[in-house]
């Protein structure tokens, strides 16, 4: 990895052979051979720049939906975290919502309801960032980003700004058009419609009461496993196959699917990222065998197998 001697100055961080795993809601996986975490929107496009478009480039948010194998991740790993990405601005002639791709995304469903903008409530249900939603058209409870987004925008590889309209996405079901890892987004700017803050923030206060009862948010745990494949329901197909509750240890650690919600694996506390993607694998393969029904990932694999 001669490359690494000739990383460009920034003003951020940038951490050689830096552990992963903290940075995720599983708390497993390698190292990115090297990670960067920008200062600024400027310094990540200069960085971007200088590197050249030859070095594989991955974006990582909260790490709430993903798995970082345990042979960690090729090239550079970046992170947008601070308030130079997390800003939410609201253009009150406009009800529109101007969110950088940092920012989680039950911030911005609190700060619309704050400006008395209805629309964006699911966004408390989503335990992501604006990046993450635009990326996979994130959605719950019967919206999607598609639903509310007018135009992002974001950087290419080499640095240079791309803004997108909503029509450019050709957003399906957890899906966009727009090549996944091509653009770093920076901001989303999102419609909503006025309401009094009182009645939006109790339907979010709904939403989020809702999940704590239903999602078992305070393991370890990466969120939806599956796609909900059409006419059906992940968690009832995993369910069917008996899988709920169940701990896998046929690669000699140990995860699980939720006794709480049966799409949702967690890490009791010794799993490695192979032994929960292993169990999503082994998962997928029962469900197809016993029920004649394919299993898509929602949840990001990413990096390399030990």
């Amino acid at each position: 990895m001669t490359w690494r001697n000739h990383l460009p100055s920034v003003r951020g961080k940038l951490l050689l052979d830096e552990p992963l795993a903290p940075f995720t809601w599983f708390r497993v996986g390698g190292s990115a051979d090297v990670l960067f975490i920008p200062a600024d929107e400027e310094d990540l496009s200069q960085f971007l720049r200088e590197l050249g478009g030859e070095v594989p480039i991955t974006v990582l948010g909260v790490g709430s939906n993903v798995i970082v194998r345990d042979g960690g991740v090729e090239g550079v790993v970046i992170r947008l975290a601070g308030r130079a990405f997390a800003e939410v601005h609201i253009e009150p002639e406009d009800q529109q919502v101007m969110a950088g791709a940092g920012a989680l995304d039950a911030m911005v469903a609190r700060s619309s309801a704050k400006a008395g903008l209805a629309g964006l409530e699911f966004y408390a249900g989503i335990p992501g960032t604006i990046g993450g939603a635009i990326t996979m058209n994130a959605g719950c409870y019967g919206s999607e980003t598609k639903d509310v987004l007018v135009s992002a925008w974001g950087f290419d590889l080499t640095g240079e700004m791309r803004v997108f309209e909503l029509e450019d996405f050709g957003y399906t079901y957890r899906h966009s058009q727009v090549p996944e890892g091509q653009i770093i987004w920076m901001q989303g700017v999102f419609q909503g419609t006025p309401d009094a803050p009182d009645a939006v923030a109790a339907r979010i206060a709904e939403i989020t009461s809702r999940r704590e009862q239903t999602q078992p948010i305070r393991e370890k745990t990466g969120g939806s496993t599956f796609k909900n494949p059409p006419g059906h329901s992940s968690w009832k197909l995993v369910d069917e196959a008996g899988w709920r509750g169940k701990l896998h240890r046929e690669t000699g650690g140990g995860a699980m699917f939720s006794e709480l919600h049966s799409n949702f694996m967690i890490n009791p506390g010794d799993a490695t990222a192979a032994d929960i993607e292993g169990l999503g694998e082994t998962v997928r393969a029962d469900v197809k065998s016993k029920l004649g029904v394919n299993l898509d990932w929602e949840i990001k694999r990413i990096g390399r197998p030990l």
